[in-house]
């Protein structure tokens, strides 16, 4: 099993394809939420959170490739998506929604803050055993 994430522990391995498993699964709720509200799927969002969150449908399945061609950068855009998806989760659940309790928002933020944390802490032992630059060629900017 040589083939994924070649040289890597198999915990390693697992973890990378962990991480990238929520980051697709990041991409279909995005894309979901697309397919039902059209091009304003976050009407009462403020512009710059909404894009952020449509944006999304691009980032995490970049991060999720990324991640699955062993690339240090993917490891980084996938911590990077997941701490700033938690802080956007975060401000709209608790900034701009006034609900008192425990809501839907809330619980997914709560998922996506754990996965921010974990795969933030577990990307740390993963950054030795992912590539600077792909096989056979020079720098490039899948660094």
């Amino acid at each position: 099993m040589d083939f994924w994430w070649p040289g890597a522990a198999r915990p390693a391995r697992a973890i990378a394809l962990v991480g990238a498993v929520a980051l697709m699964y990041g991409t279909l709720v995005h894309l979901a939420q697309l397919a039902a509200g059209g091009w304003d799927p976050y009407p009462s969002l403020p512009n710059w959170l909404a894009v952020y969150f449509v944006s999304l449908t691009v980032l995490d399945p970049l991060a999720a490739v990324l991640l699955l061609r062993q690339r240090k950068v993917g490891l980084v855009l996938g911590c990077a998506v997941l701490v700033s998806d938690s802080a956007a989760n975060g401000y709209a659940n608790y900034i701009l929604d006034s609900s008192p309790g425990i809501t839907t928002g809330r619980i997914g933020h709560a998922v996506v803050t754990v996965l921010a944390v974990t795969f933030t802490a577990a990307a740390t032992q993963l950054w030795s055993a992912a590539r600077s630059q792909p096989h056979g060629r020079k720098a490039s900017w899948l660094r």
